[in-house]
């Protein structure tokens, strides 16, 4: 499939300057140190594919007001150690040190600038236009040569240093950004039959995600589980308990159990919710079937054995399947068992891929992470993307690519 967006591959970077987009963004503790390197470690397919060039990177760490809302001193420290090359850390994003770093690069330097969002005007929501105008682009575009965004995670944002490089410079998709976009395309018009295995406490992102992809006929099959399973259950006339019922409630989805009547008029047997349940009855895991859900005090904290079993049959004979959210509690060893099946019945599907988030995280506990097709770096932006709603970031490269392919024909007509 032609993309509609540049890639790497497109562009000769040797000895041009790059400015590249990452998401470093990582857990840290009390003392600076950062905890998890997962999303550094995730960037270096692209870094080191653009080693011939001078690579300029920018990043962010938390936000304002948060207490790991520090400098990028040590993310560069831990990527330098990854990749075995110096990487200097410029406490400056857009001044006159920062630029004079820059000039002064030569192939195959590595330079990391300050956190982004210590300049206030970075997390503003405003079109590329408006950003591409800003005296932060203004600085340091005449530096720059190409603009390549790798950070899918922030990329539902239209934040400043997402969006604005790309109108007045050449610009494309780092590696991550390439490998979401294909992969998650793929989840939206993959191979057949395509099952969505949808669970957590998020209902509104899973609803959103199901009524596109049901309605668009991307997705053959819905399976819902965890809080989400429980509203469908409540919808489709179900006595959930008053236990559930005033979870449901407490966490302001209550409303959503009429719209869901709806969606299972229009879709029918392509939504799925469990059969039966496991409650937690004082901790211990209980097997109980939906009646005997309904007329108990307990929490339902996992599908029981026989929807694992239904979930699961289906799950392995998909061409491609997409999971978001656990079954149940399945930090809970008690109640991991839906969860845990789900993710190794998806292993033998065709095509595979993992949304983010709290799944991403079992995945990455069971040790299965390279068994899967896809594991995307974004909870938000993949729910977003799968949810149909066009990413800021994402738009912003394919526009790029539209205007450079149309002043390209132009150019030969002219000719």
């Amino acid at each position: 499939m032609t993309k509609d967006f540049f890639t790497i591959d497109d562009f000769d970077v040797s000895g041009k300057t790059v400015l590249l987009r990452v998401d470093f963004n990582a857990p840290m503790g009390p003392d600076g140190r950062i905890l998890d390197d997962a999303r550094i470690r995730s960037h270096i397919r692209t870094i080191n594919d653009l080693k011939d060039a001078k690579i300029v990177l920018l990043a962010h760490q938390s936000r304002p007001g948060k207490s790991d809302f520090t400098t990028m001193q040590s993310h560069a420290k831990v990527l330098s150690q990854l990749i075995g090359r110096e990487v200097r850390y410029v406490d400056d994003i857009f001044g006159a040190y920062a630029r004079s770093c820059i000039s002064a690069m030569e192939p195959g330097d590595i330079i990391l600038l300050e956190n982004v969002r210590f300049y206030s005007e970075e997390s503003l929501e405003r079109p590329v236009s408006e950003h591409a105008d800003s005296y932060f682009i203004k600085k340091l575009l005449p530096l720059v040569d190409y603009f390549f965004n790798d950070a899918f995670a922030v990329s539902h944002r239209s934040h400043l240093s997402v969006v604005g490089f790309t109108r007045d410079v050449p610009c494309g998709a780092g590696r991550i950004m390439e490998s979401e976009i294909v992969s998650l395309d793929r989840g939206l018009n993959g191979d057949r039959p395509c099952v969505y295995a949808l669970g957590g406490a998020k209902v509104d992102d899973s609803l959103r995600v199901a009524n596109n992809v049901l309605s668009k006929g991307s997705a053959d099959i819905v399976l819902f589980s965890g809080i989400v399973g429980n509203v469908v259950l409540a919808a489709a006339g179900f006595n959930i308990g008053q236990t559930n019922m005033d979870l449901i409630e407490k966490l302001g989805y209550a409303s959503y159990i009429s719209p869901v009547r709806n969606m299972l008029k229009e879709f029918g047997d392509r939504i799925r919710y469990p059969t039966d349940v496991a409650l937690n009855i004082d901790g211990k895991r209980v097997e109980a079937s939906i009646k005997e859900m309904g007329k108990s005090q307990y929490p339902a904290n996992d599908i029981g054995l026989e929807t694992i079993v239904s979930y699961t049959s289906i799950i392995e004979s998909a061409g491609t399947v997409i999971l978001n959210g656990p079954a149940g509690v399945s930090e809970n060893p008690d109640f991991a068992m839906g969860t845990h099946e789900i993710i190794r019945a998806a292993t033998n599907a065709q095509f595979s891929i993992i949304g983010g988030g709290h799944i991403s995280a079992e995945v990455h506990r069971l040790g299965m992470d390279a068994q899967f097709s896809h594991i995307s770096t974004g909870g938000g932006a993949c729910i977003e993307y799968l949810s149909g709603t066009e990413l800021p970031g994402i738009k912003a490269l394919r526009d790029a690519a539209a205007r450079k392919k149309e002043n390209d024909l132009d150019d030969r007509e002219m000719l």
